[in-house]
């Protein structure tokens, strides 16, 4: 027995699905990447990502969803495979071949959109015609009995495929907002049909699927769904969390042998699967259906670490462990919880790009693996580097993101590495944003450690591999004279803006890091010079330390040259963050240019765009009462540039070459290590 096997014993059980058993409780949850064909034909980069997946230790292996109809109207995203004709089905078995030559039981995933679909064309369709919550969607078409008779009969021949194609398991998709959820929910399904009325009837669409299914397949296949546990749509008129329960039930009786449930639409208001919501959060909804059903229920849904499902499923609130980002982040995860080598574990970081990315029609990436989307190429290393012929000497300048991912590389590639920082802390900007309230265990102060998770994983890499730190230690044209390294890589981040502006000198004038760490004081009217990413995290620190501390009658105030604040902060989180700043009272002054800084506030201009008629109404050489003005403008420190070391290579990495988002600045990092 395996360490890890020893230390999580229920997750590396194995488990029943209808008649097959899987070798542990770990499922590779269904995920969009935009990796095939417009076509819906499999791409050889889609089977490269997904044989990742089988070789990295999941009993189940879900393929992404894939559309029944011919028509397009179940296609919700540009690369997604599709299953409505028998031309799919020979590379549909080359995945299903793929994943079980990981010893893994192959699922594959039927999902038709519904009002989130038809990406090619002008409409949706749905069980009403009922406007779309978000605007990056298209008007809804309410479906006939015909073209809801015809839908049912489209899933029951993408299963067939299925079959054919040799998967021993088929999910259907009815969660967030797609098809079979909008026949499901009293928000989208108005009818007064067969298809409509009370919850079994908003579920006949979704029973006539299973048991179509049940019957074209027979008991020899397993069959699975994806409900909503709950939608969280009580503001639209959604279904109460009961009715949500009902369904399950219904799902239970059709003929499923296993049920993954989930909680929210694309559409709720509510925070589901971000940074600000606590591991475990849901939990509650699976012991619900847990108690309920008698067959499997698995979940996804902020289940990052192996101890929360382990729990879980040891108390009966869980049978099976769904993932999805965590294994994009690192498709090999279970084998590395089943060698007990978390430490080597890329784990997620909630920051939401693969989403960002899927819906803007654009490949998945991910933020903290670069490799992602590259398995099946060599050179980018997903397998692992090879030792580099020649040995060189490197000093990196900087522990950021940037010169950990870089050193990391050049170290596992077998290169003498010694990381210089000037500061007493490795991680850069994510040391100082892991300061934010904002986070797992977001109820402590200063605990958003999912960062800090992937920064102490680079450490361990780069300490596994060889490379040295050197902490408090600034890099000097004397230093590199003396050590005379072959490369320098010159990682050194971003510095704050220091405008040249009367009373910029002024003792309370400090910079963005002086306040994450703890060495300035704050007074009560606070101005933050900066509308970035990095002074919206910056404000949620002084909102929260504040009313931590009891501090009323408190003064926030936000001043850019910008249109918009957080211009740079992913969608998923902006809103919130937002409607957090409105919340707290905080003052947005867009089009703004601080001309002067008083000793007690500043001189500025600025303008409010009325939203109705777009006129701008400026204001000039106004003042702001301050006691603490914010230096909060990133700009990059060029406090070494490529003349520091003219014989040598130098290379620069991260926002010390121009100002851009983690994503970037590890990109830079890792393309850089491959080619060392």
């Amino acid at each position: 027995m395996l360490p890890g096997e020893k230390k999580y014993p229920h997750i590396f059980s194995p488990i029943q699905i209808g008649k097959f058993w899987a070798k542990n409780r770990i499922k590779y949850a269904s995920t969009e990447t935009n990796y095939n064909y417009s076509d819906g034909f499999v791409s050889e980069k889609e089977l490269a990502y997904i044989e990742a997946h089988a070789r990295g230790g999941s009993g189940i292996v879900t393929t992404q969803g894939a559309y029944t109809d011919p028509r397009g109207e179940g296609q919700g995203y540009a690369g997604m495979m599709g299953i409505w004709d028998d031309k799919f089905i020979p590379g549909l078995r080359k995945m299903a071949d793929v994943i079980h030559k990981g010893d893994s039981l192959a699922c594959l995933q039927l999902m038709h959109c519904g009002r989130v679909g038809g990406i090619n064309l002008p409409y949706t369709v749905g069980p009403s015609a009922i406007p779309q919550r978000l605007r990056r969607f298209r008007p809804q078409k309410k479906m006939s009995i015909a073209e809801v008779e015809e839908c049912i009969h489209e899933h029951i021949m993408g299963a067939r495929r299925a079959v054919e194609a040799g998967y021993e398991i088929i999910e259907i998709s009815g969660i967030v907002g797609y098809l079979v959820s909008n026949f499901i929910s009293s928000y989208t399904n108005w009818r007064s049909d067969e298809y409509g009325g009370d919850i079994h009837g908003r579920s006949a669409f979704m029973r006539k699927i299973v048991e179509g299914i049940r019957k074209e397949v027979g008991n020899d296949i397993a069959l699975g769904i994806r409900l909503c546990g709950w939608e969280m749509l009580d503001d639209r008129g959604g279904n109460k969390e009961e009715e949500s329960l009902e369904s399950l039930l219904i799902a239970e009786t059709a003929g499923c042998d296993y049920l993954s449930v989930t909680v929210g639409w694309q559409e709720s208001l509510g925070s589901v699967i971000s940074r600000d919501i606590p591991m475990g959060k849901w939990l509650y909804i699976a012991e619900r259906a847990k108690k309920a059903l008698k067959i499997p229920v698995s979940m996804a849904y902020r289940l990052f670490t192996p101890e929360i499902p382990e729990e879980a499923i040891a108390n009966n609130k869980l049978d099976i462990w769904e993932m999805c980002r965590p294994q994009i982040a690192d498709p090999a995860l279970p084998n590395k919880i089943m060698w007990d080598k978390q430490e080597d574990i890329i784990p997620c970081i909630a920051c939401q790009v693969c989403l960002a990315r899927l819906f803007r029609d654009a490949p998945v990436t991910c933020t903290v693996r670069p490799s992602c989307s590259h398995e099946g190429e060599r050179e980018w290393g997903y397998y692992g580097f090879p030792k580099s012929e020649i040995k060189r000497k490197i000093i990196v300048a900087g522990a950021g993101i940037a010169g950990l991912q870089a050193a990391s590389i050049a170290a596992e590639k077998g290169h003498d590495v010694t990381v210089y920082e000037k500061t007493g802390n490795i991680g850069g900007q994510w040391y100082y944003a892991s300061r934010n309230p904002w986070g797992e265990n977001s109820g402590k102060y200063w605990d958003d450690q999912e960062f800090m998770r992937w920064v102490n994983h680079m450490k361990a890499q780069c300490d596994k591999h060889g490379a040295k730190f050197v902490l408090n230690t600034p890099v000097t044209k004397e230093l590199l004279e003396k050590e005379n390294p072959d490369s320098l890589v010159v990682a050194t981040g971003a510095a704050p803006e220091v405008p040249n502006i009367p009373g910029i000198d002024k003792p309370h004038v400090v910079n963005i890091f002086d306040v994450f760490s703890g060495k300035a004081k704050l007074g009560k009217n606070v101005v933050i010079i900066g509308g970035s990413g990095a002074a919206i995290s910056l404000s949620l620190f002084i909102i929260e330390a504040q009313e931590k501390n009891g501090v009323k009658d408190a003064k926030l105030t936000l001043i850019d040259p910008a249109s918009r604040f957080g211009w740079d902060v992913n969608p998923s989180y902006i809103w919130r963050y937002r409607l957090r700043l409105k919340q707290a009272k905080v003052t947005e002054l867009t089009y703004g240019n601080v001309k002067e800084i008083t000793d007690t506030g500043i001189v500025a201009d600025w303008a409010i765009v009325n939203k109705e008629t777009k006129e701008k109404q400026k204001f000039e050489n106004q003042t702001v009462p301050a006691d603490t003005v914010i230096l909060a403008k990133l700009i990059p420190n060029q406090e070494l540039r490529y003349g520091s070391l003219k014989k040598n290579d130098v290379s620069m990495i991260g926002d010390c070459v121009w100002i851009r988002r983690g994503i970037d600045a590890i990109q830079d990092g890792y393309r850089l290590g491959m080619r060392f």
